[in-house]
Protein backbone atom coordinates (compact mmCIF):
# COMPACT_ATOMS: atom_id res chain seq x y z
CA UNK A 1 0.00 0.00 0.00
CA UNK A 2 1.07 3.49 -1.06
CA UNK A 3 0.28 6.95 1.02
CA UNK A 4 0.89 10.34 0.55
CA UNK A 5 -0.18 13.35 2.87
CA UNK A 6 -1.16 16.62 2.34
CA UNK A 7 -3.14 18.98 4.49
CA UNK A 8 -5.57 21.45 3.49
CA UNK A 9 -7.71 24.30 5.41
CA UNK A 10 -6.03 22.12 8.72
CA UNK A 11 -7.04 18.70 7.90
CA UNK A 12 -4.60 15.96 7.08
CA UNK A 13 -5.54 14.11 4.06
CA UNK A 14 -4.10 10.67 3.84
CA UNK A 15 -4.73 9.06 0.45
CA UNK A 16 -4.12 5.26 0.21
CA UNK A 17 -3.65 3.40 -2.84
CA UNK A 18 -3.46 -0.51 -3.32
CA UNK A 19 -4.73 -2.97 -0.80
CA UNK A 20 -5.10 -3.08 2.68
CA UNK A 21 -5.17 -6.35 3.67
CA UNK A 22 -3.57 -8.55 6.83
CA UNK A 23 -0.09 -8.36 6.22
CA UNK A 24 0.04 -5.58 3.08
CA UNK A 25 -1.23 -2.53 4.28
CA UNK A 26 -3.02 -3.04 7.53
CA UNK A 27 -0.32 -2.33 10.19
CA UNK A 28 0.89 0.62 7.34
CA UNK A 29 -2.11 2.03 7.97
CA UNK A 30 -1.97 1.73 11.54
CA UNK A 31 1.46 3.81 11.68
CA UNK A 32 0.26 6.11 9.30
CA UNK A 33 -2.49 6.94 12.09
CA UNK A 34 -0.44 6.86 14.87
CA UNK A 35 2.42 9.55 13.36
CA UNK A 36 -0.38 11.64 12.02
CA UNK A 37 -1.75 11.99 15.86
CA UNK A 38 1.63 11.45 17.58
CA UNK A 39 2.52 15.05 15.57
CA UNK A 40 -0.37 16.89 16.76
CA UNK A 41 -2.88 16.02 13.41
CA UNK A 42 -6.10 15.04 14.87
CA UNK A 43 -8.61 16.31 11.85
CA UNK A 44 -7.77 13.28 9.42
CA UNK A 45 -9.81 12.45 6.27
CA UNK A 46 -8.49 9.16 4.58
CA UNK A 47 -9.12 9.72 1.23
CA UNK A 48 -10.01 5.65 -0.66
CA UNK A 49 -10.38 6.24 -4.24
CA UNK A 50 -7.45 4.08 -5.55
CA UNK A 51 -7.96 0.94 -2.65
CA UNK A 52 -7.92 -1.88 -4.84
CA UNK A 53 -8.72 -4.31 -2.06
CA UNK A 54 -9.29 -4.70 1.65
CA UNK A 55 -10.34 -7.36 3.84
CA UNK A 56 -11.66 -8.47 7.34
CA UNK A 57 -8.08 -6.91 9.25
CA UNK A 58 -8.45 -3.73 6.60
CA UNK A 59 -11.41 -3.33 7.95
CA UNK A 60 -10.23 -3.68 11.77
CA UNK A 61 -7.92 -1.17 11.18
CA UNK A 62 -10.14 1.48 9.74
CA UNK A 63 -11.81 0.32 12.73
CA UNK A 64 -9.32 0.83 15.54
CA UNK A 65 -8.17 3.88 13.44
CA UNK A 66 -11.22 5.62 13.87
CA UNK A 67 -11.17 4.77 17.50
CA UNK A 68 -8.29 5.36 18.14
CA UNK A 69 -8.24 9.43 16.93
CA UNK A 70 -11.49 9.62 18.68
CA UNK A 71 -10.08 8.67 21.82
CA UNK A 72 -7.55 11.26 21.24
CA UNK A 73 -9.65 13.95 20.66
CA UNK A 74 -9.53 13.87 17.13
CA UNK A 75 -11.90 13.04 13.48
CA UNK A 76 -11.45 10.33 11.13
CA UNK A 77 -13.60 10.53 8.65
CA UNK A 78 -13.64 8.91 4.85
CA UNK A 79 -13.51 10.38 1.83
CA UNK A 80 -14.57 8.50 -2.25
CA UNK A 81 -14.96 5.12 -0.95
CA UNK A 82 -14.58 2.31 -3.29
CA UNK A 83 -17.87 0.59 -4.38
CA UNK A 84 -16.81 -2.70 -3.17
CA UNK A 85 -15.70 -0.99 0.29
CA UNK A 86 -18.84 1.08 0.73
CA UNK A 87 -20.68 -2.15 0.34
CA UNK A 88 -19.12 -3.88 2.87
CA UNK A 89 -18.94 -0.72 5.43
CA UNK A 90 -23.27 -0.76 4.92
CA UNK A 91 -23.15 -4.94 5.12
CA UNK A 92 -21.42 -4.55 8.82
CA UNK A 93 -23.19 -1.98 9.80
CA UNK A 94 -19.93 0.70 9.68
CA UNK A 95 -21.70 2.83 7.64
CA UNK A 96 -23.20 4.07 10.67
CA UNK A 97 -19.80 4.57 12.26
CA UNK A 98 -17.75 7.04 9.61
CA UNK A 99 -18.64 10.04 8.47
CA UNK A 100 -18.50 9.59 4.53
CA UNK A 101 -18.13 12.03 1.45
CA UNK A 102 -17.57 12.01 -2.38
CA UNK A 103 -16.53 15.70 -2.60
CA UNK A 104 -13.55 16.92 -0.81
CA UNK A 105 -14.44 20.06 0.17
CA UNK A 106 -17.26 19.33 1.76
CA UNK A 107 -15.31 16.69 3.81
CA UNK A 108 -12.96 19.47 4.70
CA UNK A 109 -15.68 22.07 5.88
CA UNK A 110 -17.40 19.19 7.76
CA UNK A 111 -14.30 19.52 10.48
Amino acid sequence: MKATTRSVDGVEIISLEGKITIGSGDTQLREIISNAINSGKNKILLELSKVTTIDSSGIGELVGSYTTVTNRGGKLKLLHLPAKLNELLHVTQLITVFEVYDNEQEAVSSF
